[in-house]
């Protein structure tokens, strides 16, 4: 999840961030009253639970975790070639090759880069007249900033001159050209603002969010990057560590640090993994799965790539089993975050209108008790996306409140949700939502009008950090994303009458659920002195929503919906519709 500024939800894609917007903890579910999982999802668990291995997930994520992945690098065309030969394993046939017949088949698409691929290969940074480096590539991976050039084998030596947190002013009041900055800061202004324009020769820069713990995690750092494709300049990222360092030198007199960078930029392609296990009924109609291979991280995004890619491989297994018969079919992503179900959507309409769901893998493989972050489920817009009461929190990533315009009443999220639980109460799985914030591959889905839901972990004190490496990783947590992803996924592509009208009704207790918290929620509300037409307006809103979410599962049933399910679809909408949406006000 790369780092850009926030902006609003159907305005401009962003990418999950670096900077500390919230501090409350991801919303716990409510209390569940008993349900019948419907026989048709135990049936798939029932399948993919033996099948699906964490271990060959996570050994993905192992040979992933060796290199720095960005579009078009070295380590990203590894990681894509990596999931290619799991796929050819697996009975899946490059489409060049494929005959009529063939339902498992994968191809590669490549587009021209506008910019070019950057790759670290070395870097050190001592102050001079201490014998331990400050800093070294080996330990410290992603102190280089992306785009930095190198040095030449010689390095350079420069005094330090410590601009504070790069203001204006105090870059006014120290003299920079020809020295290295030091600031507490984002690196990417600091050298616009140092290099580019006052002529210095690097900067060090400092910035950790809070939710990393620096003061524990003192050796941690966090990618970013400089606006420099020339690669003339550098920046480095400095850990707590090795700001205190700089510091305390400093407070003692002049310091000249020397600084060696070895960094590869040339001309690549953006390459992008489609793999599909076609419908036997209905091909043109589509569950689109995304993980993005690119990020240094292993749980960031390797983890995402190796659930998704044992999950290709459990698919195609059962397949040639003929244990499964998918009617709709199921593609698989493998690429560049955002971008990647981009250009999937755009690059042919008539395919995009039989897109029905899509769903993005992304940081799915964390040790909870080594990151402290928790299982998520991020909603496609819901009413808790403009009132985040209650039980619903924002993740520490951060979110800003939607308008009901914004909405986008589906099924999806109750469905997932559902289906996750499933898996939780064989395993003890802790599962948690958080309402929309955007930022991965589910943010294309909704600005195509596609329902896109994100399956994640946060808070992860290692997030964007080089301690995001494999000893974080679970293969438990793997195993229980991969069994019910494939669940809610194989359900969906091949549900039948009965199955759909055993989901109206799991919606619909959903609903009922959730409209009995936001009228407690409101009548608590109206006797702490609130406005009892602001919180009839919520609950109206929420009974709207669940009404057309209700409505939206027309779309399941394989090949149009039955007159028994049509039936059912009208009946439990309407029974929702019918609620009592009114708040009395206090006496």
């Amino acid at each position: 999840m790369p780092a850009y500024r926030r902006v609003p939800l159907l305005a401009t894609l962003r990418a999950r961030g670096t900077t500390l917007l919230l501090t409350v903890a991801a919303a716990a579910l409510p209390a569940q009253s008993p349900r019948t999982t419907p026989p048709a999802v135990q049936g798939y668990f029932a399948l993919t639970r033996p099948a699906y291995s964490g271990d060959r997930a996570r050994d993905v994520v192992a040979f992933m975790d060796q290199y720095f992945r960005l579009p078009g690098n070295t380590g990203f065309n590894a990681s894509l070639d990596r999931v290619e030969g799991i796929l050819k394993a697996a009975g899946f046939v490059n489409e060049n090759e494929a005959k009529p017949g063939d339902r498992l088949t994968y191809r590669f698409e490549r587009r021209p880069m506008a910019r070019p691929t950057w790759e670290p290969i070395d870097a050190t940074v001592r102050i001079v007249g201490e014998s331990a480096p400050l800093l070294s590539y080996k330990k410290n991976r992603n102190m280089l900033a992306i785009n930095s050039g190198s040095t030449g084998d010689t390095g350079i030596a420069a005094a330090v001159v410590d601009v504070g947190t790069g203001t204006p002013a105090e870059y006014d009041r120290t003299p920079v050209a020809g020295k290295i900055v030091l600031v507490e800061g984002a690196v990417g202004a600091a050298y616009a603002e140092a290099v580019v324009k006052r002529r210095a020769a690097g900067v060090f820069a400092y910035r950790m969010p809070a939710y990393t713990k620096p003061e524990v995690h003192r050796n941690s750092i966090q990618f970013s990057s400089i606006n420099d494709t020339t690669g003339a300049g550098w920046g480095i990222l400095l850990s707590r560590n090795a700001l205190d360092r700089l510091r305390a030198a400093l407070a003692k007199g002049v310091v000249t640090a020397s600084v060696a960078t070895k960094t590869r930029m040339y001309r690549a392609d953006d390459r992008t993994l489609v793999a599909e296990v076609r419908g036997s009924a209905r091909p043109d109609e589509r569950f689109v799965l995304s993980a993005h291979v690119q990020e240094p991280g292993a749980n960031d995004n390797a983890s995402g790539v190796g659930t998704l890619s044992e999950m290709a491989r459990v698919m195609a297994t059962l397949v040639r089993a003929r244990s499964i018969d998918p009617k709709r079919t199921i593609t698989m992503l493998f690429g560049n975050e955002i971008s990647q179900t981009r250009n999937y959507l755009a690059a042919d309409s008539v395919r995009t209108r039989g897109v029905r769901w899509g769903l993005s893998l992304d940081m799915t493989g964390e040790d909870t008790k080594k990151t402290g972050g928790t299982f998520l489920i991020e909603k496609m817009p819901d009413p808790s996306a403009i009132w985040t009461r209650g039980d619903d929190k924002h993740s520490e990533w951060g979110g800003s409140p939607l308008k009901k315009s914004d909405l986008k009443p589906h099924y999806f999220n109750d469905y997932l949700i559902a289906r996750c639980l499933d898996q939780a109460a064989t395993t003890g799985w802790v599962v948690r939502t958080n309402p929309f914030e955007g930022g991965s591959d589910h943010t294309p889905f909704l600005q195509f009008n596609k329902p896109g839901v994100l399956f994640w972990h946060f808070t992860d004190v290692f997030y964007h950090t080089d301690g995001d490496r494999l000893e974080n990783v679970s293969a438990a947590t793997m195993s229980n994303v991969g069994n019910a992803a494939l669940a809610s996924v194989l359900t969906l592509v091949s549900a039948d009458g009965a199955t759909t009208r055993a989901l109206v009704g799991e919606v619909e207790q959903a609903a009922t659920r959730r409209l009995a918290v936001e009228r407690a929620l409101g009548e608590k509300a109206v006797a702490g002195g609130g406005d009892a037409a602001a919180e009839s307006d919520i609950l109206a809103t929420w009974i709207d929503y669940y009404g057309k979410s209700i409505d939206a599962m027309r779309d399941i049933e394989v090949g149009g919906s039955s007159p028994e399910t049509e039936a059912a679809i009208a009946a439990a909408a309407s029974r929702v519709r019918k609620m009592n949406a009114t708040i009395t006000p206090r006496p």
